[in-house]
């Protein structure tokens, strides 16, 4: 099987092989690392393996997210599932498994390191981990102030948001995010040193086959030059030769 072939199939892009609910998402999450939610790059795509029809054929957004299972990703990132979203892939969310948010360990803690005398990062050391409504009201921050604030820790991993169900005033319930540090949403250090090199490797593995300068694209962290000479002879990638001027995952 060409890679080409063997990309298509694990990355569930052939006829058949649609992710069929949230449990085949979740272990396919976990056999692959990590999956953004649209297609964006060459990382696996929550939405392109469910190959399900958009809500709105030819529309933008919202509107071309699948029909039925738009809220795939919040579900998926519910506690206990395994599955973890992060918003390290240039802001936007990745999912990932737990073997691959150890990878991000390291990188968030110095970020967290970094951060230390930022106002939201010290008062959830404080008070714990907290809903966004009660950080404006204990803050003194508007909605677009609040984000401001957490957006750029988000980015690198040093604030970590949670989708949360919530009693509604009126009745019923509501959606909110709670807000946790780092090393709140991952308070056990994980076994394997970790790091960008190996965030990057692993995100090969699950692409199966990427162009080289797509990896800038993956993650927050900028590349440093040679990085990819470097995976190359570690042995944690190899050079694809068919197609030519890719990288794999090693065989």
């Amino acid at each position: 099987m060409s890679l080409l072939a063997e990309r298509d199939r694990a990355l569930r892009l052939t006829p058949g092989r649609a992710l069929a609910d949230r449990g085949d998402a979740a272990a396919w999450i976990a056999e692959r690392g990590m999956a953004t939610t649209t297609a964006d790059c060459a990382l696996p795509s929550l939405f392109a393996a469910c190959q399900e029809p958009p809500y709105r054929p030819g529309g933008r957004g919202f509107a071309s997210w699948p029909a039925t299972k738009f809220a795939w990703p919040v579900e998926l990132s519910a506690a206990g599932t395994g599955v973890h979203s992060l918003a390290v892939h240039h802001g936007k969310r990745l999912l990932v498994s737990t073997a691959v948010a150890g990878l991000i360990d390291p990188l968030a803690r110095a970020a967290l390191d970094e951060a230390a005398d930022q106002p939201l990062l010290r008062h959830l050391a404080a008070a714990g981990p907290s809903l966004v409504d009660d950080l404006q009201v204990e803050l003194g921050l508007d909605a677009a102030a609040l984000r401001r604030l957490r957006r750029p820790l988000e980015r690198v991993g040093a604030l970590v948001s949670r989708s949360v169900t919530v009693p509604a005033a009126t009745g019923g319930h509501r959606h909110t995010s709670e807000l946790l540090r780092w090393d709140q949403a991952f308070p056990g250090r994980p076994s394997a040193s970790g790091g960008l090199a190996e965030l990057v490797a692993a995100g090969v593995r699950a692409a199966v086959l990427a162009p080289a300068d797509d990896l800038r694209r993956w993650f927050s962290w900028p590349l440093p030059p040679g990085l990819v000479d470097e995976l190359v002879e570690r042995g944690l990638v190899s050079r694809s030769l068919d197609p030519p001027g890719l990288v794999a995952a090693p065989t």
